[in-house]
């Protein structure tokens, strides 16, 4: 008797065993099988392709602008007046991490004079240069210790930045007057770098997701016309305005467009029959992606929308096209003619169209 309950007791724990074994396998399968949430899949490659952030080749890309009025001057007895518009401008590609991996600078400097008379003095059909296109012709390397000039120094301080954060951008070091101190910056760089830094720290900070992707090249198009300049009279002041468009437009290796960012701002400096400047020089001057509906075209648009709307669905249309394509485009008095482009785009077009071009130029450099 004794020996058939000892081997009832031993056939109980086996079972028994064998059970616990049984469920932990199961537990394991069941556990593997799990997916954590957010943490992103594995890629043959290794890397995590992140829904959240559109993967990990996903390239951020963003534009902006600063423009000062304050260089400009009245007119006097023995001198015409000058209205003087600088608008520095910086793009940017950004990756997930929040890192620089390309970066174009350029300026605009619009300089329209007019005399005591309040009458503009600058041809109205004057061809604006960028100072990247100036080259040497801007004049700044005799004058540079570095023997470097102004295009030069840029692209120096824009190849600076690449592999940088913006808080990194933002500690760069420098002296009391916006110099830069560091030996490796200054040995390529020595402007004052104040709107080198918050450029390209904004630049970031309006950096979106809009197709750009790891190995594309980023362009930066930017165009002046002062042709809307007008002379003061007894009645009304006049007006030195420069017209500038910027584009900041990437290219895949099919040299088809993947994102942009289209903008325009208008340095206006308005002067009386005098030729004395009644415009606030300190006043900050807007893009008119910054001025949204503020810059007052919704009620004025047969299709109401404002310009940056439009800007924006011309930037869409644009995606998938070459530069070719966009400079192609069928016009009707400067607007598009294609119903459908026409649809969303009332506007004139063509300084948009140049800025792709140029962009498209200059991406390669």
């Amino acid at each position: 008797m004794k020996k058939i309950i000892a081997l009832l007791l031993t056939l109980t724990m086996t079972v028994g065993l064998l059970t616990a074994c049984g469920k932990k396998t199961d537990d394991k399968a069941a556990n593997d099988n799990k997916t954590t949430p957010n943490a992103g899949t594995v890629t043959e490659g290794g890397s995590k392709d992140n829904a959240q952030t559109g993967g990990a080749d996903t390239l951020k890309t963003g534009l902006a602008v600063i423009t000062s009025l304050g260089s400009s001057k009245s007119a006097s007895a023995d001198a015409d007046g000058l209205a003087q518009v600088d608008s520095f401008v910086a793009a940017v590609l950004v990756d997930a991490n929040g890192k620089i991996v390309d970066c174009k600078i350029d300026a605009a400097q619009t300089k329209i004079n007019f005399n005591a008379q309040g009458q503009i003095t600058t041809p109205l059909d004057t061809v604006v240069k960028t100072k990247n296109e100036l080259g040497t012709d801007y004049g700044m390397k005799g004058r540079s210790g570095i023997g470097k000039e102004w295009n030069e120094q840029a692209d120096f301080f824009a190849n600076y930045v690449i592999g940088k954060t913006v808080n990194e951008v933002k500690g760069i070091a420098v002296d009391e007057n916006g110099y830069p101190t560091d030996a490796d910056l200054t040995a390529g760089v020595t402007v004052h770098i104040t709107d080198f830094v918050e450029g390209v720290a904004k630049a970031v900070a309006n950096a979106q997701d809009l197709g750009a992707k790891a190995g594309d090249k980023l362009g930066l198009g930017v165009y002046t016309e002062i042709s809307k300049s007008k002379h003061a009279t007894a009645d009304a002041n006049g007006q030195a305005q420069a017209y500038t468009y910027y584009g900041a437009v990437t290219f895949g290796k099919d040299g088809k467009i993947t994102s942009a960012i289209l903008d325009a701002s208008q340095g206006n400096v308005n002067f009386d029959a005098k030729g004395n400047i009644t415009s606030d020089l300190s006043a900050t001057v807007q893009t008119k992606q910054e001025l949204k509906e503020a810059y007052g075209m919704k009620g004025k648009s047969g299709i109401g929308k404002e310009w940056y709307e439009q800007a924006n669905a011309f930037a869409d249309y644009a995606k998938g096209k070459t530069a070719a394509d966009i400079k192609g485009i069928a016009l009707s008095e400067g607007k598009p003619a294609d119903a459908d482009l026409a649809a969303s785009v009332t506007v004139s077009v063509g300084g948009l169209q140049t800025v792709i071009e140029k962009a498209y130029s200059n991406a390669a450099k």
